[in-house]
This record gives C-alpha cells, structure tokens and sequence, in this order.
C-alpha cells in the first residue's frame, strides 16, 4: 500500500539534473564507463546519462538480495554480469538506493577485482541510519530516512517500479 509521497517527479528531476553537472565535471579528464545496478536503477541511470555533458559508455549489471520482501537477505547473487572492460577505466556505478551497503559492497569488489582505474558510486537515494557497513557514496542526490520507498526504479516484489514519483510502501 501506497503510505506517502517521499519525493515528488519534479523533485527527482531537478536532483538528477544537478548530478548531471557535477558528474560532467568530475568526468573531465578520465575514461568513464557507467554501470547500472539493474532493475532498480535503470529509471535513475538513464535520466542521469542523458544530463552527462558527453558521451560514456554503458553497461549493466544484476543482482539480487532482495526477493519478496522488505529487508535485505544479506546474500548478494550476481544475475547478469558486465560485458564490457573495465580495466583501467573510470568507473561510476549507478545505484538507486544506498541502504545498508552489504549489496554495493560486494558489487564493488566485484568490480575492483577487474581492475579499473576507480570505482566511485553513485546513488539517487541514501539512508545512513541503515548503514550495516562503511561504503563511499561520491554522488547522493538526496538523503532520506528510514522508510521503505518504491517508484522511479524502486520496487516491492517487482511493483511499483513505473510511478514517477517516490513513495513510502507499507505492505
């Protein structure tokens, strides 16, 4: 069930504009490639690439953690693997939602492992107070509190992806 709206579709749009400009800026001079942490953050990921100030290379990756409920299992499954060399290269990855950590973690090693030049994360969402371990945000668009929210990407059991805005779900 749909509780409350947390953030609105204009609000998303203005915060994904302005990591647009501070990514642009960050990309001068680096080999960037963009991965999407799918499903959640493809909505976020794609208005995000289209506010770079050139061109990047994409791609993606899947896992779950997840599964039908409201908490995470703290077992992260690789689901679709990146396609592309990262070796060597800038990496941003694209989350939607940063909460306790444990999934970017282990996305973040993984990715380490293939050597790129850096890793640095960026993420629509954050939640702090949920934080189970220390991982480095570089880009936040907002920090929320702890209330479990679904649209823009965010989902519950597949739901809710579609909405334009962000809402708190209470199942």
């Amino acid at each position: 069930m749909l509780k409350e709206k947390v953030v609105s579709a204009r609000r998303i749009a203005e915060v994904v504009a302005t990591l647009g400009q501070e990514i642009s800026a960050d990309m001068e001079g680096r080999d960037p490639v963009f991965i999407c942490i799918l499903k959640g953050a493809v909505y976020f990921f794609t208005a995000l690439t289209q506010h770079l100030s050139r061109s990047v290379v994409v791609d993606f990756i899947q896992v779950s953690s997840y599964g039908a409920t409201t908490e995470t299992s703290g077992t992260v499954i690789l689901v679709k693997d990146i396609t592309v060399d990262i070796s060597g290269k800038d990496v941003y990855l694209v989350e939607d939602i940063v909460d306790t950590g444990l999934t970017l973690e282990d996305v973040i090693a993984l990715l380490k492992a293939r050597h790129p030049r850096s890793v640095q994360v960026v993420a629509l969402l954050s939640k702090p107070s949920r934080r189970k371990v220390d991982v480095t945000v570089d880009f936040v668009g907002l920090e929320i509190e702890d209330r479990f929210v679904v649209g823009f990407g965010l989902d519950f059991a597949e739901q809710f992806r579609n909405l334009p805005d962000i809402w708190e779900f209470a199942p």
